[in-house]
């Protein structure tokens, strides 16, 4: 199994986000999660250091500069979303990356409290 260790840019980017009120409440995260595709077209357009930033997981022994170093994407690239958050806490609680599970729980209630 994968370990996993908290990407401290990207908790800091999602909280700023969520700051300036570029979030979603409601979407089904299955539907709007980015795909292959979008992700490559993300990284064509910004690199890889924008991209790592929407991810609050960093594999532990996997490359710089690849997909598996990053997991746990918190948005679409534009917004985070709820349910991505939830996806992200309900994901890691289940294969027990305790510090993912919390930083993601940490940013779930942050954007709770500023949605109010």
């Amino acid at each position: 199994m994968a370990t996993y260790s908290v990407n401290p840019d990207a908790v800091a980017h999602v909280r700023s986000l969520i700051d300036a009120r570029q979030y979603v409440l409601d979407s089904d995260w299955g539907d709007v999660q980015p795909d292959a595709a979008a992700q490559n077209a993300y990284l064509e357009r910004h690199g890889w250091e924008d991209y790592a930033r929407w991810h609050l997981g960093l594999t532990e022994g996997a490359g710089d500069e690849t997909k598996a170093r990053y997991a746990f994407v918190a948005g679409d690239f534009r917004r985070v979303h709820r349910t991505a958050l939830i996806a992200c806490v309900y994901r890691a609680s289940e294969w027990r990356h305790k510090e993912v599970e919390l930083a993601a729980h940490d940013l779930l209630q942050h954007l709770d409290a500023t949605s109010g």
